[in-house]
């Protein structure tokens, strides 16, 4: 998928390998140079907890990245993903290239069967994609505060709960 950010190309992949050292680099660019979403997105893969990972390309180098995580549902399944963390190069934030990959990563994830994900991020933001503070409600997680939100893919998905949601283990060194 091509899209345009003031007039500069970039495109989305959903194949990353060969970018994982530049993703790295870019995360650790838009949180500041700190490392720990980095190390949680290298955990991630490493335990096979990664559901969707994409990257937005501009002339072969990673310039936007989104991660979709399998959670774990209690006391029944549920197929339910957390977003995080969602990542621009800091000199391209604010040009859509972030709402590209969220629109991008969410349809990916509805098309694998994911029936609900949720976030931990700015409602201002997240709302734009359709997550609230209300679905979230129905989920008990660590995170669980003014800032969780969730976003049902599948219609009433999250009308049977509530459950409790644990995170990948790799969230726990955050």
């Amino acid at each position: 998928m091509t899209n345009q950010d003031d007039n500069q190309r970039f495109t989305i992949v959903t194949d990353v390998r060969g970018l994982e050292d530049g993703i790295s680099g870019l995360i650790r660019a838009a949180f500041g140079g700190q490392d720990d979403e980095a190390i949680l997105v290298r955990q991630l893969r490493t335990e096979g907890a990664m559901l969707v990972e994409l990257a937005a390309v501009a002339d072969g180098v990673p310039v936007g990245h989104i991660a979709f995580s399998r959670l774990a549902t209690q006391p029944k399944f549920l197929a339910l993903a957390a977003l995080a963390p969602l990542s621009v190069t800091p000199a391209r934030q604010g040009r859509g290239i972030g709402s590209a990959l969220a629109r991008a990563g969410l349809e990916a994830c509805r098309t694998q069967g994911i029936a609900a994900v949720a976030v931990l991020g700015d409602p201002a933001y997240y709302g734009r994609f359709g997550f609230t503070l209300e679905a979230a409600r129905m989920l008990d997680s660590a995170y669980s505060g003014p800032h969780f939100q969730a976003l049902a893919l599948i219609p009433g998905a999250l009308s049977g709960g509530p459950w409790t949601v644990r995170y990948p283990a790799a969230f726990g060194d955050l």
